[in-house]
C-alpha cells in the first residue's frame, strides 16, 4: 500500500489501532533505561507516545501524513502531552536517512514489506543505533498465513525472525530474543509474530 491508500484507511476510522502500545513493544521494552528512540512507521503513534510517557525522546517516522496528524492529536489529549518529546516526520522508511549512531533503540513494528524494502529499512534503523542500542523487531510471522490468524494474506510481505536476523548479517550484535510468539486475537483465536530483539555491540 502507498501513502494514499493509507491516508485513506487511518482517515476510515477514529483509530484502525488501539491507543495503547502494542502487547509486545510494552512487554519487551518496558525495563530499558530511557534514552534516544526511533519509531520506525509510526502509524498512529501508539508506540511512540507509549515510548515518550516513559521518558524516551521519541523520533516516529511515517509516510502517512493522516496518521502523523492522529498521533499529534493523542499526544494533544494525553495528560502530559505538552511534556512528551516526540519529533513527528512526515517521511517514506524506505527513502529516509535515518543517521548513523543517534539513537539508543530503533523499534519496527508490523512493517510488512516486500524482502529488498525489508533488507532497507532493516540496515538502515540498525545503522541508527548507538553501540550499547536495542533494536527491536516484531512482524506478522510467515507462519501466520497457515497456522494463525487476521494478518496481511500476501506471503511476499510476511518473514520470520531468522530473515530479520539474515538482515543483518555481517552486522555486530547479541540477540536477546528470536522466535516466532502467540498473540491471542478479541476472537480467542490465535495469530503468530515473529519477535526480535538485540543489542548492537560495536
Amino acid at each position: 500500500m502507498d501513502a494514499r491508500s493509507w491516508d485513506e484507511r487511518y482517515a476510515a476510522s477514529e483509530l484502525v489501532w488501539s491507543a495503547e502500545p502494542n502487547q509486545f513493544v510494552a512487554s519487551e521494552l518496558v525495563d530499558l533505561r530511557p534514552g534516544r528512540a526511533v519509531d520506525v512507521a509510526c502509524g498512529e503513534g501508539r508506540n511512540a507516545l507509549w515510548l515518550a510517557d516513559r521518558g524516551w525522546d521519541v523520533t516516529a517516522v511515517d509516510f502517512s501524513l493522516t496518521g502523523l496528524d492522529k498521533g499529534r492529536a493523542l499526544q494533544t489529549r494525553h495528560e502530559r502531552g505538552r511534556d512528551l518529546h516526540i519529533d513527528w516526520v512526515h517521511a517514506d522508511v524506505l527513502e529516509h536517512d535515518f543517521g548513523t549512531e543517534q539513537f539508543d533503540l530503533a523499534v519496527i513494528a508490523y512493517l510488512q514489506v516486500a524482502e529488498d524494502e525489508r533488507h532497507t529499512v532493516v540496515r538502515r534503523s540498525f545503522d541508527s543505533l548507538t553501540p550499547g542500542g536495542t533494536f527491536f523487531v516484531i512482524a506478522h510471522d510467515s507462519t501466520n498465513l497457515t497456522e494463525g490468524t487476521g494478518g496481511p494474506q500476501d506471503p511476499s510481505v510476511l518473514y520470520t525472525a531468522e530473515d530479520v536476523l539474515a538482515d543483518l548479517d555481517g552486522e555486530r550484535f547479541e540477540v536477546e530474543r528470536a522466535e516466532r510468539v502467540p498473540r491471542t486475537v478479541d476472537t480467542g483465536e490465535v495469530a503468530w509474530d515473529a519477535l526480535v530483539r538485540l543489542v548492537r555491540t560495536t
